[in-house]
């Protein structure tokens, strides 16, 4: 009787097990099959992809029944590479990147400076807080075309109080090659400040009050605090805002796409990411080496990322 209890426990225990596993099946299934179809599969295709002659004219389920002839063809090696390396316009956008990213550290600096402001209890400190970061969720097309317009030579606001207070006439900022690169940095450094300062400002609410009360103590200035107590403690922050600012700032397209559709006069605009949309989808219809350029842009990430990584390990100790 009791051998009998037990058996139709286990199946009970089995058959409920089932359910359960098929209804946790249904419930995974989902994200699971989104992430083979438009990632991981895309993913290998994008390898293959670069060492082909790929258009939008190729039918890729032909690729599976081309003769030997037309796959010879089809499949071209190392050339979409080495044409990248030797592509000037490449290298004009890969230094308009690393260019725009030199706002990274500005923007650092503001931010910090708007947190430290924030977080003293000041009367409407709470509007300014919200005031700072509509630019953040608003929308980056419009954003965009707002600082257009204010770019503008013949109409802009900046050109029209250049007149007005100092009598200067501005220049075409978009589309002058010398001004176009620190324009368009201004607007993404303004546009991201507030995301910034918002991680400052938490890491400042958070930091522990007994190693303050120490250092007045010991009669510690203001400025050997910040050093000595504030800054160091604000790196990991810090390290996270570097990293994923780069890795954004790598996959910048919209503002140029918008501020400078051409990518500017003489390319002076155009990031390597926007680089890459115009060999895809303009009129060279090069996929297969859009495809290559983009391995080249996920290779330089993940050194970056990775020397960022390096460095912040080798100075765990924040505190001096």
């Amino acid at each position: 009787m009791k051998g009998e209890v037990t058996s139709t426990t286990v199946l009970n225990k089995k058959k409920k097990w089932n359910e359960e596993s098929k209804a946790g099946l249904l419930f995974v299934l989902p994200p699971i099959i989104g992430f083979f179809l438009f990632t991981a599969i895309p993913f290998v295709f994008s390898i293959y992809a670069s060492f082909t002659s790929w258009d939008s004219m190729t039918d890729l389920t032909s690729l599976f029944r081309m003769d030997e002839i037309d796959r010879q063809y089809f499949y071209i090696g190392l050339k979409n590479y080495i044409e990248l390396f030797t592509d000037v316009d490449f290298w004009k956008a890969l230094f308009n990147t690393f260019f725009y990213m030199i706002g990274i550290p500005i923007g650092m600096l503001w931010a910090f400076a708007l947190a430290a402001s924030f977080n003293k209890t000041i009367p409407g400190v709470k509007a300014f807080r919200v005031i700072y970061y509509i630019p953040v969720v608003s929308s980056i097309v419009a954003v965009s075309l707002l600082w257009k317009w204010l770019y503008n030579g013949d109409f802009g606001l900046l050109n029209q109080f250049l007149k007005w207070a100092f009598n200067i006439k501005g220049p075409n900022w978009l589309e002058n090659p010398k001004t176009v690169k620190p324009a368009i940095m201004a607007m993404t450094i303004w546009r991201g400040v507030g995301a910034t300062a918002l991680l400052y400002l938490g890491g400042l609410q958070n930091l522990p009050k007994s190693y303050f009360e120490a250092a007045v103590l010991d009669g510690a200035s203001g400025f050997r605090i910040f050093r000595s107590i504030t800054w160091p403690l604000m790196k990991p922050i810090s390290f996270f805002i570097v990293v994923t600012g780069i890795i954004n700032g790598a996959q910048m397209i919209v503002e140029p796409q918008i501020m400078a559709p051409t990518g500017g006069t003489d390319y002076s605009a155009g990031t390597i990411v926007f680089y890459i949309w115009q060999k895809a989808f303009g009129p060279a219809d090069a996929k297969g080496f859009a495809c290559a350029a983009a391995w080249v842009l996920a290779i330089i990430i993940f050194i970056v990322t990775a020397v960022q990584f390096k460095l912040s390990s080798s100075n765990d100790n924040y505190l001096e």
